[in-house]
């Protein structure tokens, strides 16, 4: 059954509510902006920051040992990402689109890990979330999941624009970017959503999408 990406706060993923310490310390930081496909760090990078998007997206992936990319998750606006208590990151993040990002440093402060404790354990279902998307069988099945995921943190919107190209889509759920593209047309003859443009999704029927994935 597909469960939603909200945490039991009814809060999006990763944006959580804050001591006044680490609120503080977040907001007095400036943004840095970043360009589409722009890296915020790599995988062997040295780690030690924590980071927040303030506008645009981001996504963290790892090159898995036959060059292809899988990626783990997409971050918005409110997220954050990066958080990790080793010394060097295992994966790499990239702005999709023009993003701004404000970060933290993790050892500056031990009260900054208390602050974003729950934003840790959040980031933690989404990734269990996925783990149970890309386990399903069923190339409709993934990216009707993914839809209903999308539609969550778009605040349940039933029509929304995808921040992402289909090629990370793909990345995102282990499948060609033919298959995604054969799925969402599946899904349109169905009548069970509309596109338009070139990222746009209408969801017309929100319980068929949903059954597709009990």
């Amino acid at each position: 059954m597909h469960t939603s990406i909200l945490a039991h706060s009814g809060r999006f993923i990763g944006t959580v509510p804050m001591g006044p310490h680490t609120q503080g310390e977040v907001e007095s930081r400036p943004i840095s902006s970043f360009v589409n496909g722009q890296s915020i760090y790599s995988s062997g990078e040295r780690a030690g920051q924590a980071y927040r998007v303030e506008f645009g997206a981001v996504r963290v992936y790892r090159v898995l040992a036959n060059g292809r990319r899988q990626i783990l998750a997409f971050h918005f606006g409110g997220n954050w990402f990066g958080l990790q208590n080793e010394d060097l990151h295992r994966s790499n993040a990239e702005a999709i689109g023009i993003t701004g990002v404000k970060s933290v440093s993790l050892h500056e402060d031990p009260l900054i890990w208390q602050g974003l404790l729950p934003a840790v354990l959040e980031n933690f279902l989404s990734a269990q979330e996925h783990q149970l998307v890309i386990g399903r069988q069923s190339a409709v099945e993934r990216v009707a999941a993914f839809l209903l995921e999308m539609s969550d943190r778009s605040g349940h919107s039933h029509r929304f624009e995808l921040s992402m190209p289909r090629v990370d889509v793909a990345d995102y759920l282990g499948l060609t970017i033919e298959t995604v593209s054969r799925s969402l047309t599946k899904l349109k003859n169905k009548r069970i959503i509309n596109l338009y443009g070139a990222r746009g999704i209408e969801i017309l029927e929100y319980r068929a999408l949903q059954n597709l994935c009990l």
